[in-house]
This record gives C-alpha cells, sequence and structure tokens, in this order.
C-alpha cells in the first residue's frame, strides 16, 4: 500500500479520538505496514501532533474518572497496559482532583449500599469492600466511607 494512503488513513485515525502509540503501531501492523515504513509514519504522526502520549493519557485518565468513575488504581493499570511512559503516567493522575475523587467514591458507596439494605453489617462491609476494589480504588480511600455509611444505614434502619 502506498505510505501517503496509509498516512492519510493514519491521521484520520488519530483525528477521531486520541490514541496511544501502542494502538497506531497495531494498527499499522494490521494495514501490513513494518519496519522503517512504520517508524517513519509514526514519527510523523508525533511530529505533526496527531499523536501526543501526554494528551492520550491526560484524556484517558479524565475520560475513565469522570464517565466511568474508575479510580486510580484501575487508570493506573489501563494507562501501563498501553505501554504509557512512567511520566507520562505521573503528570496524567496528578490531574485528579482528591476532593472531587473522594465524592465520587462516596456516592458510588452510597448508591451501592442501597442494593445491600437486607444484608447485615459484615456482609454489607465485604460486598461494598469488593465493589470499590473492583473499580480500582484502594482500602485506605474506602474504608471512612464505608464505615461512615454503615453507620449511617444503621441508624435508619434503627
Amino acid at each position: 500500500m502506498n505510505l501517503d494512503i496509509v498516512l492519510s488513513k493514519m491521521r484520520r485515525y488519530c483525528a477521531y479520538r486520541e490514541r496511544s502509540h501502542k494502538e497506531v503501531r497495531y494498527k499499522l501492523v494490521e494495514m501490513k505496514v513494518y519496519g522503517m515504513d512504520l517508524e517513519r509514519i509514526m514519527t510523523q504522526l508525533i511530529e505533526e501532533d496527531f499523536l501526543n502520549e501526554l494528551r492520550y493519557a491526560r484524556a484517558y485518565v479524565s475520560g475513565k474518572f469522570r464517565m466511568n468513575k474508575w479510580g486510580r488504581n484501575k487508570i493506573l493499570l489501563g494507562l501501563k497496559q498501553q505501554s504509557i511512559s512512567p511520566y507520562c503516567i505521573k503528570k496524567a493522575m496528578e490531574e485528579i482532583d482528591a476532593v472531587e475523587y473522594n465524592a465520587v467514591l462516596y456516592q458510588l458507596l452510597e448508591k451501592k449500599i442501597r442494593q445491600y439494605s437486607k444484608d447485615d453489617v459484615y456482609s454489607k462491609r465485604n460486598k461494598l469492600i469488593k465493589y470499590a476494589l473492583g473499580r480500582g480504588y484502594n482500602m485506605n480511600e474506602m474504608m471512612s466511607h464505608i464505615e461512615a455509611l454503615i453507620n449511617k444505614d444503621q441508624t435508619i434502619s434503627r
């Protein structure tokens, strides 16, 4: 395939949404572009700012946190799976506001505890912990919220 055509397709591919270097490489290999041709296209996309690792990392963090309400651990894992550099990961993760992060975690747990109204305290606590861990939050972040919600729930049910 002609390199100008491939480059044009890759520009459109990258312009549609932010892409990681790994995604673009995979797409080029799918298009049967290898070796020096692949590297030339990657370099061209980077120079033309169609491909920017830091911008991708920031968009990924913002989207996964605000839209999917993922915790730091799950977001971090996703970035590492995309082979994002530690520097870009650090810079992107710094953009998560701590107050907003805690508020989102509290809202998630508050919504979830309503589903466990018939369960005993021990069972509620375990289910909330499993849920929050699955969403990518760590124990230190969640335990104070879980205890507060369980105490609030017990007060209401009396």
